[in-house]
C-alpha cells in the first residue's frame, strides 16, 4: 500500500480530534474531487514501518479520538488487505479509539467485507458535484451516507450515524 500523508490533530474528517491516513489509489475519479492527486495507486510513498509507527504514536495520545482512513480510496482493491490488517491491529491495540473510513463504494457493495465490522463509521458513495451540499455532516454530496457500521450490521439495514 502507498500513502500521501498522515494528518494529525484533524477535526474535519470524523468526530473528535483524529489522525488521518490518506492512501493512494482510487478508481472512482469523481468530478472535482478534492484529492485527485491521490488517484494513482502507484503515487505517494510506500506505507512502511516508519509510517505505521508514526500513526500508532499519534493514536497513543489520550486526546486523539481515533483514526480516519481516506484518500484515494482505502477500499481500492490493492489497498484492502493492508487496510484490513491495520484495522485489526488498531482495534486490538487501541480498543477505545474509533475508526472512520471514507470510500467511493456503496454500503451494499462493501458491507460483507470480513473486516468492515471493526470499523465504527463509514462514509460511502462517490462524490457527486451535482449533489454538492456544504451543509452536510461529514460528507460533500447528498448521495453519500455517514453509516453507523455496528448498528447497520446488527439490524441488517443501513443505519445512519448522522443525517
Amino acid at each position: 500500500m502507498r500513502y500521501h500523508n498522515i494528518t494529525t490533530d484533524d477535526m474535519l474528517n470524523g468526530d473528535g480530534l483524529r489522525v488521518v491516513l490518506w492512501v493512494a489509489g482510487c478508481e472512482h475519479h469523481c468530478k472535482n474531487c478534492h484529492n485527485p492527486y491521490t488517484w494513482d495507486i502507484n503515487g505517494g510513498i510506500p506505507f512502511d514501518s516508519a509510517a505505521k509507527e508514526e500513526l500508532f504514536n499519534e493514536l497513543k495520545k489520550p486526546y486523539i479520538s481515533g483514526i480516519t482512513f481516506s484518500g484515494g480510496d482505502p477500499l481500492h482493491i490493492r489497498n484492502r488487505a493492508e487496510i484490513a490488517n491495520l484495522i485489526y491491529e488498531i482495534k486490538k491495540d487501541f480498543p477505545d479509539k474509533t475508526i472512520w473510513l471514507y470510500t467511493g463504494y456503496e454500503w451494499e457493495d462493501i458491507c460483507n467485507l470480513f473486516y468492515i465490522g471493526k470499523v465504527d463509521v463509514i462514509v460511502d458513495g462517490e462524490y457527486k458535484e451535482t449533489m454538492r451540499d456544504t451543509n452536510l455532516c461529514w460528507r460533500g454530496s447528498s448521495n453519500q451516507d455517514v453509516i453507523d457500521v455496528k448498528q447497520s450490521l446488527e439490524k441488517d439495514t443501513k443505519i445512519l450515524w448522522c443525517k
